[in-house]
């Protein structure tokens, strides 16, 4: 099950196998570690690989500040360094959907402790802009998550809520396959709903400290980039545009441009063999 850290006062769930170059794997808005399963039993034998939960995800704490750009980068190398990996050279990061943003920005900010990047059908906004009133709107999201609380939401929905979106976010409806026990124990408390609600408030904003540090910090030349989007393989007009988003996406960062086919969102679900290959030919 892991082990708990201590990151900026909040318990972070860390997971820790296998041997070797060491990979981070971080999931996106809503997701837990057990969803990298599939991809860590690939990589186990030849890489170190770190999954954990966000603040308000999986088993960590509850969110304590909105998320940023910088912040993200900084808790990735805070977990490295707190489960012992500082020293034992750069690491090859993944982010799926919104956690792109997050392992760009450890690329741009720690180019030092980066031998590659493998994005996940990452999260693109080429023109976000901050919106206003970030105050204001963690307000309304805590708000909202415990006036749903207060209800009983989570407790009545979340599990379910979890499994619509898994199979919605899947190459064919597949079922989700996580364990119920597991299911059941994240996702019927508040402290993920409310994660989940601030960090998508705070989306936007974090995308367009993505795009400002773009301009300041480059990615590192000796540290390639692989985008690999989750295609289905239907020529329909969503997907194809979903498609040559992602391909701007690998064009504007000079990366290997790989689409996982078929497969969703998910691709660490769907297409688990495609990801560990792109993980291990970065190092």
């Amino acid at each position: 099950m892991g082990a708990f850290v201590r990151i900026g006062g909040v318990a972070h769930h860390v997971v820790v196998e296998g041997s070797g170059p060491v990979c981070v794997l971080s999931a996106g808005l809503a997701m837990s570690w057990f969803d990298w399963e599939p991809v860590v039993r690939l990589l186990a034998p030849r890489r170190t690989v770190v999954r954990f939960d966000r603040p308000g995800h999986g088993l960590s704490g509850p969110a304590v500040v909105p998320p940023t750009a910088a912040g993200e980068a900084q808790r990735i190398a805070a977990v490295l360094d707190a489960v012992g990996l500082a020293a034992v050279g750069p690491v090859t990061v993944v982010g799926h959907s919104i956690a792109g943003f997050h392992a760009e920005a450890f690329a741009r900010l720690y180019p030092a402790r980066t031998v590659g990047v493998v994005l996940l059908d990452s999260s693109v906004e080429p023109a976000a802009r901050v919106p206003a009133a970030p105050a204001v709107r963690t307000a309304l999201a805590r708000g909202l998550a415990t006036a749903l609380t207060a209800v009983g939401a989570p407790a009545a929905l979340g599990p379910a809520t979890r499994r619509a979106v898994v199979r919605a976010s899947r190459a064919g409806g597949v079922a989700d396959p996580a364990p119920h026990a597991l299911v059941r124990r994240t996702y019927r408390t508040a402290r993920v709903l409310d994660g989940a609600l601030l960090e998508n408030t705070h989306y936007k904003a974090v995308a367009a400290q993505l795009l400002a540090l773009r301009t300041t910090h480059p990615l590192p030349a000796h540290a390639p980039v692989t985008v690999m989007p989750g295609y289905d393989g239907r020529p329909g007009l969503l997907s194809v545009r979903r498609l040559e988003r992602q391909r701007d996406l690998a064009d504007l960062l000079g990366a290997r441009f790989e689409p996982a086919v078929p497969a969703g969102h998910l691709v660490m679900l769907d297409r688990p063999a495609a990801v560990a290959a792109a993980v291990l030919r970065t190092g």
